[in-house]
Formats: structure tokens, C-alpha cells, sequence
């Protein structure tokens, strides 16, 4: 039985690209060695480097001055570097969930944090529109998509301060425009690699502002100086970035990501809006194209397990809604396929049927 893999992360990735990086690491390059016992000051091994920073370059259309670094720690280690790096004073959030609250939470220990709007009385149901921004703040943190409660921000806001932007879960599946921002961040396991590389897009001359003393490790200019390789870089995820940053590429880039992401989601919301079981949970507005979650209506709920038995047994993995939402949830990133949608929608019919 074929399997689809919605997990939220860690998530799918293209075939290829899985298979690119398990034959390297039996033999990398033709060396007789395993990509997960080399150097990473190997002759062969910068290259892989220096491929992945250009491609993020191009993809993203990445404007000078910018450095692309890959680091460890996840997105969680961001919510520290971040403040220690650019608040000096205040900086303001935006909250549309439990990353946002983290994060949040962290730039507290290190100064004064106003929150510009959050959607948390709605169980972060939605995206808040048209707050103010404090234009004495050090920076701007905003979380475009949040994988636990299925919302997203698909556009770049206009910000007067500096931005700052976690977008572990939609990174490529949408162009942006980098010069809006100061620096963006993100975990890979989610849209880019396999767990344990962290990629971060700084703009240089944000950098150095702040007054306090930041620890070597933690201090971006450590890394921007040194490409990455202050300290052993995780190797075998960031050749896996750079394979699945090669397929992108093959895949007309992510302008395609993105068409082929809104094809995706209108198939399972049109089947979520239709289907008599069956409600979202975020605001129409809101929905993210990259976590589609959904519950039984009330009326049905005695019904989610046995739904949840039902998926599974046709191959559906990972559809299991986050505890904080209940129900389901579909995360399709890049490399879900038209295909493995259409199984999960079938199923929400044979469902129905079964039901009525």
C-alpha cells in the first residue's frame, strides 16, 4: 500500500532528493567515504556549501548584502540569537501561535517586548490585520506560518523598523521579497532538509548594533564571517538542503512551489467546505497553504477516531490534528504531490459515504 506523508515536520521530501543524500552518505563524490564521516573542511565538501548559498540566492532572489548562513540549535535557538543580536531596548511581536508565543517569550529575558496585536482569543484561529507598529522599536518579529493552528501570512509587510521573519514552514513555497526583511530564519525539516540545520538570511549592516557582549556562538557576525564553518556545521543536512534546493530549481523554481501549493490546499479546503463531516478550523482568510487542519463538525465528533482509523488504514500518515486543535491536519509542503491530496480528499468521501 502506497503511503502520503502529511507529517508537520519532521515532513516529506521529494524521492530524489532522499535517495540523493543516502547514496552519498555510503559514498560521497566517489571518495570511498561517507558523507557522515568527512571533514567538513574537505575539499569536497565546501563546494556543497557554496552550491546551497547561491541557490538560496537565486530562488529567493536574495539582493547584495546579504549573507545565508546554516546553523545549528533549530528555530528554537533563534528566539535567543535574535533578541540578543538586535534588541537594544524594545522590540515588538506579533503572536499567531505557539512558535510566535516562544519566541516572545525569549526576547522578554533580554528587554522590553511590546506585543502588537495576537490572535490568541481565538485560539490563534486567524491572522491579525492592520495593528500599529512601534516605530521606537528595535525590530519587528512576525511568524508567517504557524504549522500548529493551519494560518499563514502570504505577503511581505511593509514594516518601518526592522523585520524579522520565522518562516520555518513556508520558506521557497512562495516568492518574497528578502529586502523587506533583516533577517529570516527558519528549521528545515519542515519545507528545505531534514532536521538539524537551521538556515538564516541576514542582511550584514544590521548587524553590530546592539551594546551588550554576545557570546561567540551566538553572535551572527561569528558566523557571516566564517561561511558557516565556526564550528562543525551539520554536513549531511545541509546536503540534503542542497539537493532538495537543486529540485526546486528543476521544478521551475518557487513560483511553481507556489502554484502548485494554492492547487494543492483548494483541493482539500474545497473538500473540507463541501463534505457534510467535515469544518476548518482557521479563518478563510487566514488558511495557510502549507498546514490544512480541519475537525468533525460537532455533531460528528464521536466520529474522529474512527475517521482517523479509516485514513490510516488507506495510507494516509501524519494526519493526526496537533493537541492544542484536535481533529486533522494536512501538511503539504513542496513535496507533496497532486496525487497523495487527491487519496486524503477520496478518503474524506468514502468517509462520508460510509456516514449518510
Amino acid at each position: 500500500m502506497k503511503k502520503y506523508n502529511f507529517n508537520a515536520g519532521p515532513s516529506i521530501l521529494p524521492r530524489e532528493v532522499i535517495e540523493a543524500t543516502a547514496a552519498a552518505c555510503l559514498d560521497f563524490n566517489g571518495s570511498g567515504l561517507s558523507l557522515m564521516e568527512i571533514s567538513h573542511r574537505a575539499k569536497d565538501f565546501q563546494p556543497v556549501v557554496d552550491e546551497a548559498v547561491a541557490l538560496f540566492k537565486e530562488l529567493l532572489n536574495i539582493p547584495e548584502g546579504y549573507s545565508v548562513l546554516f546553523l545549528g540549535g533549530g528555530a528554537s535557538l533563534e528566539f535567543c540569537m535574535v533578541p540578543y543580536n538586535f534588541l537594544e531596548k524594545k522590540a515588538a511581536y506579533l503572536n499567531t501561535g505557539v512558535w510566535a508565543t516562544k519566541a516572545e517569550k525569549e526576547a522578554k529575558t533580554f528587554g522590553e517586548v511590546v506585543e502588537v496585536a495576537s490572535s490568541a482569543d481565538k485560539n490563534f484561529t486567524y491572522i491579525p490585520r492592520n495593528f500599529e507598529i512601534p516605530t521606537d522599536a528595535d525590530y519587528l518579529h512576525i511568524t508567517t506560518n504557524n504549522t500548529i493552528y493551519g494560518t499563514e501570512l502570504r505577503e511581505d509587510i511593509n514594516s518601518p523598523i526592522p523585520l524579522i521573519a520565522d518562516m520555518s514552514s513556508d520558506i521557497f513555497s512562495r516568492p518574497i521579497d528578502v529586502s523587506k526583511y533583516a533577517l529570516i530564519y527558519g528549521g528545515a525539516q519542515k519545507n528545505l532538509s531534514m532536521a538539524g540545520v537551521t538556515f538564516v538570511i541576514v542582511k550584514e549592516d544590521a548587524l553590530g548594533k546592539v551594546s551588550r557582549q554576545i557570546p561567540t556562538m551566538l553572535n551572527y557576525q561569528t558566523h557571516v564571517k566564517k561561511g558557516s564553518m565556526f564550528n562543525t556545521p551539520p554536513v549531511v543536512p545541509i546536503y540534503c538542503a542542497l539537493m532538495n534546493l537543486r529540485y526546486i530549481k528543476a521544478h521551475g523554481g518557487v513560483k511553481a512551489m507556489q502554484e502548485l501549493a494554492e492547487k494543492r490546499a483548494a483541493i482539500v479546503y474545497n473538500e473540507i467546505d463541501r463534505n457534510k463531516l467535515f469544518v476548518g478550523t482557521a479563518e478563510k482568510d487566514s488558511r495557510s497553504l502549507m498546514n490544512i487542519t480541519f475537525v468533525m463538525k460537532d455533531e460528528y465528533k464521536e466520529l474522529e477516531k474512527e475517521f482517523l482509523d479509516f485514513a490510516t488504514q488507506r495510507g494516509m500518515v501524519g494526519v493526526k490534528g496537533h493537541r492544542d486543535v484536535g481533529g486533522f491536519r494536512a501538511s503539504c509542503y513542496n513535496a507533496m504531490t497532486i496525487e497523495g491530496v487527491e487519496a486524503l480528499v477520496a478518503c474524506m468521501k468514502d468517509f462520508e459515504s460510509t456516514t449518510f
